[in-house]
């Protein structure tokens, strides 16, 4: 009797353990990227599982965004749009290892968003910050104190960025990943108004906890500008830190809703509104195919209205080749 006390007891105890699972959680946070003016055109971490996908699995990614810009105070005033196109692969080799090699082409270039923004904001009462009384599509920044005074720049590139990333699996269990990442980043504007390279590195940590259809994400890093030089920009900070967090919600099979928060150090070497933490939220929605996956979100400016996106709005695939096949 005692025996089969003590076998049911361990039963239960066993059953209790494996409830926890990322199985269903393939993907990690959503493909995204910071979309704050001076934190797009410099490399900047991204949120990622602290957990690896399956051992000599390939993904390849592409996304693009498009994104408004509407920044206006008393030392400077930002009104133009940007897209950004983000293509790549990233490969896991074995259980600790994983490389992923990227390509990021962010561009001024018209995407009609004014109206929508403008109509939305009057929808639900919200201040237009004076938006609406200027031309809709205007392509200008003007910063007196940093000598920026330029307009017209649709069709220009921002950044024409590939970055190395690298990470080492620490911790892999049923509920907790840890890993730790390094990469190498290399932009190279080579004409137009926004003409320049850099030369930056980052490390960052990313920690993971995964419970039945849920995920929580975490990853804090730090980027060093080693090598620098751009046309009509503000000063830089040579050494930045972030923090980002996100959550992983499957609602029914193969759909997930996914909240994220993005805290960024200042950028600008400087006293304007940009030297401030830009802070940025991500609402996403993914669906999964048997072969990949559909990702829709928004991003979204908070706090400081004055040092980031006004919102994004983006579509991203990523094909997952499997190892074992």
């Amino acid at each position: 009797m005692k025996n089969k006390v003590v076998i049911q007891t361990l039963s239960f105890v066993t059953l209790f353990y494996n409830v926890p699972s990322f199985s269903s959680d393939e993907y990690g946070p959503l493909l995204s990227y910071v979309q704050s003016p001076m934190h797009s055109t410099r490399h900047t971490p991204t949120l990622r599982s602290g957990f690896p996908i399956d051992d000599g699995d390939i993904e390849l990614f592409a996304s693009f965004t498009a994104a408004s810009i509407w920044a206006n105070s008393d030392d400077y005033h930002l009104d133009y749009y940007q897209n950004q196109l983000h293509t790549g692969l990233r490969w896991q080799v074995n259980s600790e290892w994983q490389f992923e090699l990227n390509y990021r082409w962010l561009y001024a270039g018209n995407n009609h968003l004014d109206s929508l923004i403008i109509d939305f904001h009057d929808f639900f009462s919200i201040d237009q910050a004076g938006r609406d009384q200027k031309n809709k599509h205007e392509f200008d920044i003007y910063a007196p104190q940093h000598g920026v005074n330029i307009s017209d720049f649709s069709g220009d590139t921002l950044t024409s960025a590939f970055t190395l990333y690298s990470q080492y699996q620490f911790i892999n269990t049923q509920s907790h990943g840890l890993s730790l990442g390094v990469a190498l980043y290399r932009n190279n504007v080579n004409n137009g108004i926004f003409e320049g390279e850099s030369f930056e590195q980052s490390a960052q940590l990313n920690y993971s906890y995964a419970f039945t259809d849920q995920s929580i994400y975490s990853s804090i890093a730090i980027t060093h500008q080693s090598d620098y030089e751009r046309k009509n920009d503000f000063p830089h900070k040579s050494t930045l830190l972030a923090f980002m967090a996100g959550y992983r919600l499957e609602l029914l099979t193969n759909h997930e809703l996914h909240l994220e928060y993005r805290l960024y150090e200042g950028a600008e070497n400087g006293s304007t509104e940009f030297s401030e933490p830009a802070n940025e939220i991500l609402f996403g929605y993914r669906y999964k195919l048997p072969f990949g996956a559909v990702e829709l979100s928004i991003i979204e400016n908070i706090i400081n209205m004055d040092n980031s996106t006004d919102v994004g709005f983006q579509i991203a695939y990523r094909h997952r080749i499997r190892g074992s096949e």
